[in-house]
């Protein structure tokens, strides 16, 4: 664990992306990136190279498509019928991969959410939906914890939620200081989590277990 940052002034966008109407057409952004194969110096003519454009966006469209989804939206059912129980829930080692804002390279990693209900619990599949949606987009890892913990709590209104994401990022791999195998660790606690330290040495606890 080489890093350890906690979020602050994060910029959590719990909504779609922006309107269809006012983007590049599919067209344009294929031009776009012709231009960037001929900035690189090769040749967008040749047999290889004529199709990517098009398979670039296709795969753009893929792998950012969680700015077409509402995170708040996955999170709006809840259970209320669930025995009684108030203790917390944690789902962890969820698998994500995300993009640098900066680069616009990957980041991979796995992200571990913790929360004491209020009033209902939600799908368990939702806090990984979750994850996917916002690891859809353009952003820091520290905007990514953030975003998931605001989600969380604009939508489930809990007592507490604890988040904590570990990833590698390849902008520190491919390129600049190229150091593979270097992981950046971001948590962020609301609620109890926050205010009492035994809740959180709980949930700490309890991601140590193994099996």
């Amino acid at each position: 664990m080489d890093a350890i940052v906690k979020p602050f002034k994060a910029r959590v966008n719990l909504a779609a992306g922006s309107d269809p109407a006012t983007r590049p057409t599919r067209e344009e952004a294929e031009a776009a990136v012709r231009t960037l194969i001929a900035y690189i110096g090769d040749d967008g003519d040749r047999e290889g190279l004529l199709d990517t454009p098009r398979r670039v966006v296709k795969a753009y469209d893929e792998l950012f498509a969680g700015y077409n989804e509402c995170p708040t939206d996955i999170l709006s059912r809840t259970f209320q019928d669930v025995g009684g129980y108030e203790d917390i829930v944690i789902v962890r080692d969820i698998p994500f991969t995300s993009y640098c804002e900066h680069h616009m390279l990957p980041f991979t990693g796995k992200a571990h959410i913790g929360y004491y209900p209020s009033k209902g619990v939600v799908g368990l599949s939702k806090l990984a939906r979750v994850v996917n949606v916002f690891a859809r987009r353009l952003q820091t890892q520290e905007n990514l914890t953030a975003s998931i913990v605001g989600a969380i709590e604009t939508t489930l209104k809990p007592r507490g939620t604890a988040v904590i994401i570990e990833a590698e990022h390849q902008c520190m791999v491919m390129r600049g200081v190229r150091t593979p195998g270097t992981s950046t660790i971001t948590s962020q606690f609301t609620g109890v989590f926050e205010g009492d330290k035994e809740a959180r040495n709980h949930f700490l606890d309890l991601l140590d277990r193994k099996g």
